[in-house]
This record gives structure tokens, sequence and C-alpha cells, in this order.
């Protein structure tokens, strides 16, 4: 199944799922415009409609409702999850300022300290 995100104003609206066969061309390739076709056929063709996938092969991150879709990047990326955290241009994803501890334990972000504050058990 192929995967298929509307775009508006460079925000996804809208994440469709489409049958493989509609991307397969007269030679037997994958080819996304087909798939542009039948998102237009099928659900309309008011705004931009562009392939996503589940393992981030195509533009970088899977597509959700609300992403947006950076064009100089062609990657999707999620709204900034705190105002400290940065971009990493490589991932498009949105990275802490400190990593996660590698401890075993679990973690929560706190914005007013900017930092990871241990989850501790319910006794």
């Amino acid at each position: 199944m192929a995967h298929f995100a509307l775009i508006k104003n460079n925000i996804v609206q809208q994440v469709v799922v489409i049958d493989d066969a509609s991307l397969i061309n007269t030679e037997g390739n994958e080819q996304e415009a087909l798939g542009v076709i039948a998102c237009q056929t099928l659900f309309g063709a008011d705004g931009t409609w562009m392939q996503t996938s589940y393992n981030g092969n195509i533009r970088k991150n899977f597509a959700g409702i609300g992403y947006t879709y950076d064009l100089a990047r062609n990657a999707f990326i999620a709204l900034q999850p705190y105002a400290s955290w940065v971009l990493n241009e490589t991932t498009c994803r949105w990275e802490a300022p400190t990593p996660y501890p590698d401890d075993g334990n679990a973690y929560t972000w706190d914005e007013s300290t900017t930092s990871w504050v241990k989850v501790e058990a319910p006794e």
C-alpha cells in the first residue's frame, strides 16, 4: 500500500492509503505521479498530493496531519514540541538540547529547566 499526503499552504491536511497498483506504469515501474493522479481522482485536486512512507525513505519522515512540508529540504516536519528543541538538518526531526539519558530509566522533558526528569515508578 502507498501513502500520500494532501498539502495546502505547506501544511499536511490529510494522509491516505492507495493501492500500490495505482503507481505502476506500463513498464512495470512505480511512479509517484501516477499515485498523485489516483489521489486527485479519488479525493479531489484541491491541494498538492505527495507520497510519504512509514520508514522515512520518502521525504525524511512519515507525514502527519499538521506537519509542515519543507520544499527546500523535501521533507515532512512535525511541529516543534518545545521551544528549546532544535531541528536536526539530516533527519528533519526535533531534538532536545541535551541527549535522552541512556541509563534504562524513563524520562520526560521539562521545558522550564530544559532538562530530562526521571519518571518515578508508582509505589
